[in-house]
């Protein structure tokens, strides 16, 4: 099965992109939108499974293009936005939207309310990462090297994830920060280098394993196969 698809219509590049990282971590394909404009495009050429919906955007309301968006899918819409006040959440789920998160959110909670909807609404949650002979389900949050199940803690496992989404390809500390750990406070580089660590001690990354990851000149990290 693919993996669901998600459109983020947010205007803050930064949180756009953090949020992104994020989900793909999590095996889902996620499709970015910084205005209404191109969020509509995106509707029609990749119809989203679920949408991530922003209320102030620089060309129009969120709320307003909840009301359109429904015309258009039964996909579930979360709203993601700074406007907490009562009024606001009561008429964004009156007007077609199923949850709302204010920001700022954790993005545990985030990963939790997409997978609830997803579910809801017969989706399912993230899909079936496979770069054989690796193997991540996130959705059973299991890793599977060779066929033997390997005992990842989560953030391991999203790590890995987004690792094993773009492989041999080199990413900087703070691009795995922002991925896999996103706006949790004050998080250290080092943390990188230990869930790097753990992660190749519980996979034998070694002179004999399919998959290597090794840090590079620039403080980056790249996770690659090893050509036999």
């Amino acid at each position: 099965m693919d993996a669901p698809r998600i459109l983020i219509v947010e205007d803050d590049a930064e949180l756009l992109r953090s949020n992104k990282r994020h989900l793909e971590s999590q095996g889902y394909e996620v499709v970015g939108a910084e205005s209404l404009a191109s969020a509509r495009r995106a509707l029609v050429s990749l119809p989203p499974d679920l949408v991530l919906l922003d209320v102030q955007m620089p060309d129009g309301s969120g709320f307003d293009f909840c009301e359109e968006i429904r015309r258009r899918t039964s996909a579930p819409i979360v709203y993601l936005t700074c406007r907490g006040e009562n009024e606001d959440v009561v008429r964004g789920l009156q007007l077609g939207g199923d949850d709302y998160i204010v920001k700022p959110f954790d993005l545990e909670v985030l990963s939790a309310r997409v997978f609830a909807q997803l579910r809801r609404a017969g989706t399912g949650g993230a899909g079936v990462i496979e770069l054989p002979p690796l193997r991540l389900d996130m959705k059973k949050g299991q890793a599977f090297l060779n066929g033997r199940a390997v005992p990842l803690a989560p953030k391991e496992l999203q790590l890995l994830a987004f690792f094993a989404t773009s492989p041999g390809k080199e990413h900087s500390a703070k691009e795995l920060l922002e991925a896999v750990w996103g706006d949790e406070g004050d998080i250290a580089t080092d943390t990188v280098k230990m869930h790097v660590s753990r992660i190749r001690k519980k996979l034998g990354l070694g002179e004999e394993s399919p998959f290597e990851i090794r840090a590079t000149r620039r403080r980056g990290y790249v996770f690659s196969r090893v050509l036999a």
